[in-house]
């Protein structure tokens, strides 16, 4: 997906080596740049529970933390962001700005290199981590 607002960069879903599809860089992105929010459905802290176990079934994680109350599901009106594949040494990071959350460079990233960020999951690691060959981490 091209981003609708110029000042974004354009990042776009294809399939990924990590796992199932994922987002690339179709420009040079530099640290720190915001390049895409993530959007879904706000919901509480219980109701996201019985989703993501949903979810965990498929091998997906698409609920996210907003704050000590809020999850955004992005399995309900969610955008490309939900493809963003986690890895244990990522090239982006999330910020929540005035209750958005957003995906930024930790680093330059070069156009066609995978957008990557580290999930910070607290959950029962029922999912391995796919970012190398050989990684242990649960998610």
């Amino acid at each position: 997906m091209v981003s609708p607002d110029a000042a974004l960069p354009s990042v776009e879903r294809r399939r990924s080596g990590l796992h199932g599809w994922g987002m690339f860089a179709l420009e040079r992105i530099p640290k720190n740049k915001r390049i895409i929010a993530y959007l879904g459905e706000i919901v509480s802290h219980r109701e996201s529970l019985d989703r993501e176990l949903r979810y965990l079934e498929r091998g997906h994680i698409w609920c996210f933390k907003l704050n000590s109350r809020w999850v955004i599901d992005a399995g309900h009106g969610g955008n490309d962001a939900r493809f963003i594949n986690h890895a244990c040494t990522p090239n982006c990071y999330s910020q929540v700005v005035d209750g958005t959350i957003w995906i930024r460079a930790a680093r330059t990233i070069a156009p066609g290199e995978e957008l990557t960020y580290d999930y910070h999951t607290d959950g029962d690691g029922l999912i391995t981590c796919l970012c190398r060959p050989g990684c242990r981490t649960k998610l």
